[in-house]
């Protein structure tokens, strides 16, 4: 079986294929050579380049390399092409078996404009929207995970919302069509997995509620969706199995809802399998992807699904800073590991290169347990106590966020993270974690380089941690390292011991270049003295992360009056593009962005000079 995607997705059907004794086929880009679905494969082809158009959206570059390899069926995966009727037409017609539902399902459903209308609904004709119809959402006719995808609160931003959303969507699915549509504040995103066979029979596999998102992309999902009424329920599962009847359906897919005030309010279909399946595999006992072949093979499910048991709650880590607008990260991922009893989808291993190119999801975490309350505890308490030292990521986000009042009550929306992003993100590192890093590194290193002949004589070491910077005094005396309130017990390069205030605490040190992990908290070592050449001028627009220039706004050029808030420069950085606007009103004294430049963090892009009071 050839995948036709890459990453986590990728590996979690290869293990699948393993089990069931069934080879395997990878697909990488020239970015991906030496990612871990290309290594773990039992055969890997190359599709030259990088960017997703034109490496893993060629379908008939996929199609050659089913072919090529021996490969006799092909599954789609999520995102790029797994919701494309002319890809699994292709697969079809060249005679491999396509582990999908039939093209002319994808066709009905996979442009959410026309499900819409195949459920008797309609979206609304952008030119006709006024300030009394707001807020609405603009929304990407194809594919999902929150891309193409704009709220708009005021009428004079719908056209550049209209303009960003297409093109967004065309970089990430090679459609650039887009529609509008009511946008419901504070519902619930609620969905139906649906397993569907050849011989009638449509399975509605509970409930998921993945209301915990951001840029409309979802964060923490879990099954089966709390707090919903058994009435709610069952018009859920009712109109998920009238979706799939609608269209002939087979195979795995997934019926999304809006819930508000006791209502369910269509949304999509997605005709693939989802991110957040492992939540409804953990809950029902069933590999999704072993049905989904079996149902590819011609197999009958049984006329009832089983039984429900338990609670799955599902998060999703990411290489991004939520502080700082979800910037994506990009770096070495030294370490990856999670405690036992949880399970760990990724694409990455230790060692591997966090990339520009494609989705910043390092893996995914999933605890299952007899109730929600036992299954919150244990993925929060997982996540803490994760090793993962590399760029920055989502981590104390998400352990903040599953200990959330109003998530543990499950009063939560799709409106979370607007009221509490800045709570939820905002640093709470350890204290006493630069001086653990301080002792670590100053054991690891020789006698003459961290040790000083005078044993009173300070050290002082600086670190930035969370964003701020800290400096570390301690001593060295003949009777070990001491520092000031802290009884240093033990210390060492890798396990530092400390006790403050009678409380004895244990600090894991890793360190990879300047970057120093302690527990959960990630430091930066500071040179003892600082670069002076290091100072950018007042108003420098800096990259925020690494990626594309993919747009310079129109006519801008040195010398041009600016107003705050105005874009100035578009960047694309793991197929998300981010808009980069003036920090205040003033000139445009220096312009260096140009479109398709590659850019590092903290490149200078532009420089806005302001307009003296």
């Amino acid at each position: 079986m050839l995948v036709a995607n890459r990453g986590e997705i990728a590996c979690r059907v290869f293990r699948t294929c393993a089990e069931l004794g069934i080879r395997t086929v990878a697909v990488h880009s020239d970015a991906d050579a030496n990612a871990l679905h290309a290594r773990v494969a039992d055969t890997a082809v190359r599709l030259p380049g990088a960017a997703p158009a034109e490496t893993y959206l060629r379908g008939d570059l996929i199609v050659k390399a089913a072919l090529a390899s021996g490969a006799d069926a092909v599954h789609p995966g999520y995102g790029f092409l797994s919701e494309n009727a002319d890809f699994a037409r292709a697969v079809v017609d060249a005679g491999l078996v396509w582990i999908g539902p039939p093209p002319e399902a994808i066709e009905a459903m996979a442009s959410k404009i026309r499900a819409k209308r195949l459920m008797g609904l309609a979206p609304l004709d952008a030119a006709e929207v006024t300030e009394a119809g707001l807020p609405v959402l603009v929304k990407a006719a194809a594919g999902g995970g929150g891309r193409g995808m704009r709220i708009v609160r005021r009428l004079r931003e719908l056209p550049a919302a209209l303009e960003s959303a297409r093109a967004e969507a065309a970089s990430a699915f090679g459609d650039g069509e887009v529609f509008v549509e009511p946008y419901i504040e504070h519902g619930r995103h609620v969905e139906v997995q649906i397993l569907a066979d050849t011989h009638g029979t449509v399975w509605p596999l509970g409930t998921r509620d993945c209301s915990l998102q951001r840029r409309h992309q979802k964060v923490i999902e879990e099954a089966p969706a709390p707090g919903l009424g058994a009435g709610l329920v069952e018009e859920l599962r009712a109109l998920a199995v009238r979706a799939a009847r609608a269209v002939s359906y087979v195979g795995a897919g997934t019926v999304e809802f809006l819930v508000a005030d006791g209502r369910a309010h269509f949304l999509e279909m997605n005709t693939r399998l989802q991110v957040e399946h492992p939540v409804t595999e953990a809950v029902f006992g069933l590999d999704l992807v072993a049905e989904q072949i079996r149902v590819a093979e011609g197999h009958a499910l049984r006329n009832d699904p089983p039984p429900a048991r338990g609670h799955a709650i599902e998060a999703r880590l990411y290489a991004e800073d939520p502080a700082h607008g979800w910037a994506p990260q990009t770096g070495t991922l030294h370490r990856l590991a999670v405690p036992p009893g949880v399970r760990l989808d990724t694409g990455y291993t230790d060692g591997d290169t966090i990339g520009v190119h494609y989705d910043a999801m390092l893996a995914k975490v999933v605890a299952h347990a007899p109730t929600r309350a036992e299954a919150l505890r244990r993925l929060a308490g997982a996540l803490e106590s994760a090793a993962i030292h590399g760029p920055a990521t989502n981590r104390d986000l998400l352990v903040r966020s599953l200990r959330h009042e109003e998530f543990t009550a499950a009063r939560m929306d799709t409106g979370f993270y607007d009221r509490h992003l800045t709570e939820l993100s905002r640093p709470a590192p350890d204290p006493l974690a630069p001086l653990a890093a301080a002792l670590a590194d100053a054991h690891g290193r020789s006698r003459f380089g961290g040790w000083r002949n005078v044993p009173a004589q300070p050290q002082v070491k600086r670190y930035t941690m969370a964003g701020e910077e800290h400096e570390v005094r301690y001593r060295h005396t003949r009777q070990g390292p001491t520092a000031d309130g802290v009884r240093v017990v033990h210390a060492d390069a890798h396990l530092v011991v400390l006790e403050a205030d009678g409380v004895r605490r244990k600090f894991t040190v890793s360190r990879h270049g300047d970057q120093v992990f302690v527990n959960a908290t990630t430091l930066t070592a500071l040179p003892r003295f600082p670069d002076p050449t290091a100072q950018v001028a007042p108003g420098s627009l800096l990259a925020p992360m690494p990626g594309t220039v993919v747009r310079v706004a129109e006519g801008l050029s040195q010398g041009a009056a600016v107003q705050a808030g105005q874009p100035l420069v578009w960047l694309e950085a793991m197929k998300m593009q981010h808009q980069i606007s003036a920090p205040v009103t003033g000139t445009l004294s220096a312009l260096h962005a140009t479109p398709g430049q590659q850019v590092e963090p903290g490149t200078l892009l532009a420089v806005v000079q302001e307009t003296s009071s």
